[in-house]
């Protein structure tokens, strides 16, 4: 295996290279430079390749047989292989069983399903759009971006509202173990040892009994909610170990709230540095859709994904052996100008094609919830624009982590708003 290039300027697994927001002025450079990038040994993990232009994330993307989720991990860090198993939810297998657990639950989140969804979301974004404008701001996070994504994925999974807050936190402290600073091992009475659980966070022992305790009510009066339907599901004539559905639960709630939530966040912020765009888009909502999606794009909620390896191969002019780790650079791919025409240009006429990488760079991985997050977010924009609803907004706090692209905090205050009111 020979390095190609000079390894990066900085080490890309510290989370203070992302504390002011994706370092684009890096990622060029690396762009730039032929071959991937090798960053070495570091704390007893291995080395891995960085993948940070689009066509190349696009190809380890769409070839789960050479670039496995399975074999290794997702995340950079290195886990031990009796820890694979105890950790795989659904995005951390391969085809076939990948395909097999995505089919149990892919017809929830079909473009047309979704759209059934379309009022329940409205209701939810008037009532945190009424409770802002009643008090005049406050932090954008808490009032508007983090209660809508994870109201709308509860919903679905059939989660009493009561309850809403404390995923969130939990949420909020599986990221937290992608940090600087990772909650301490004991905490929600945590007694599993950390290399088993996902993000070595004790919040995912504390996601799991919360998913046993959930199962046991929906197995005394299911519902019609989505946990119901997997606790009725069999695969090859079985149904869901409790691990299994904790798993599948636990991705559930993570996937569907955290990555949504980052875009609203970023929103907020894109509204008042882009007035021109956001300005075209509210004079003609034909545009919201493509405001959505440069929206994702723009803020690229995940920053990374990592596969391994499974045979010798070469990818972006670089030799890579079996056992190699390679992560894809979404929050790079998205600014790539060999596919964007000034990607740091914020643009709601960018033609359909090439697609960002936001959501993965398709394949069988291409994220479940897509359609879901992109109605979410038109259906804020479309209320947002019917009030008439501009913001000012202090300085944010990005979350401490190099995996998710995140806004901890945004005060904001309401500037101006039209006389309409909408009620919940």
């Amino acid at each position: 295996m020979a390095a190609e290039g000079p390894p990066p300027p900085v080490d890309l697994r510290d989370p203070a290279v992302f504390a002011q927001g994706i370092p684009h002025d890096l990622f060029a450079e690396l762009r730039a430079t032929p071959g991937l990038h090798w960053s070495p040994q570091h704390d007893g993990d291995r080395g891995f390749w960085s993948v940070t232009r689009l066509a190349e994330v696009v190809e380890v993307s769409r070839d789960p047989a050479t670039y496995s989720s399975e074999v290794g991990h997702i995340q950079m860090y290195d886990i031990e292989e009796d820890c694979l198993a105890a950790r795989a939810s659904m995005i951390d297998l391969d085809p076939p069983v990948h395909t097999r657990l995505r089919r149990l639950v892919s017809s929830a989140f079909t473009p047309r399903h979704v759209q059934g969804y379309r009022e329940a979301i409205r209701r939810r974004v008037r009532a945190t759009l009424d409770r802002l404008e009643v008090d005049g701001g406050g932090d954008w996070v808490d009032l508007v971006a983090a209660p809508i994504p994870i109201g709308v994925i509860c919903d679905l999974m059939g989660v009493p509202e009561a309850d809403h807050g404390y995923l969130i936190e939990l949420s909020d402290h599986l990221v937290a173990g992608t940090s600087s600073e990772p909650l301490p091992a004991d905490a929600y009475g945590n007694t599993t040892d950390l290399r088993l659980l996902p993000f070595n966070s004790p919040a995912a022992s504390a996601m799991s009994a919360y998913a046993d305790a959930h199962a046991a009510r929906l197995r005394e009066r299911p519902g019609d909610d989505l946990s119901s339907q997997l606790l009725a599901a069999e695969i090859d004539g079985e149904a869901l170990s409790p691990e299994e559905f904790a798993n599948f639960f636990r991705l559930m709630i993570f996937a569907g709230n955290e990555t949504t939530r980052s875009a609203m966040s970023h929103l907020a912020m894109h509204a008042r540095a882009f007035p021109d765009a956001f300005g075209a888009v509210a004079a003609d909502r034909e545009l919201l859709g493509a405001l959505a999606e440069e929206i994702v794009r723009y803020s690229s909620p995940i920053l990374y994904f990592r596969r391994t390896v499974t045979r010798a191969t070469e990818l972006g002019g670089t030799t890579l052996a079996a056992g190699d780790k390679v992560v894809m650079w979404y929050a790079s791919a998205n600014f790539d100008d060999a596919a964007f025409d000034a990607p740091l240009e914020f643009r709601v006429d960018r033609p359909p094609t090439p697609i960002h990488s936001a959501f993965g760079g398709g394949g069988a991985h291409f994220c479940l919830g897509a359609s879901l997050a992109r109605l979410e977010l038109v259906e804020l924009l479309d209320e947002m624009f019917d009030r008439g609803l501009e913001l000012d907004h202090g300085t944010p706090t990005h979350v401490d982590s190099n995996f998710v692209n995140g806004i901890e905090h945004l005060p904001v205050t309401v500037t101006r708003s039209s006389d309409h009111r909408s009620t919940p």
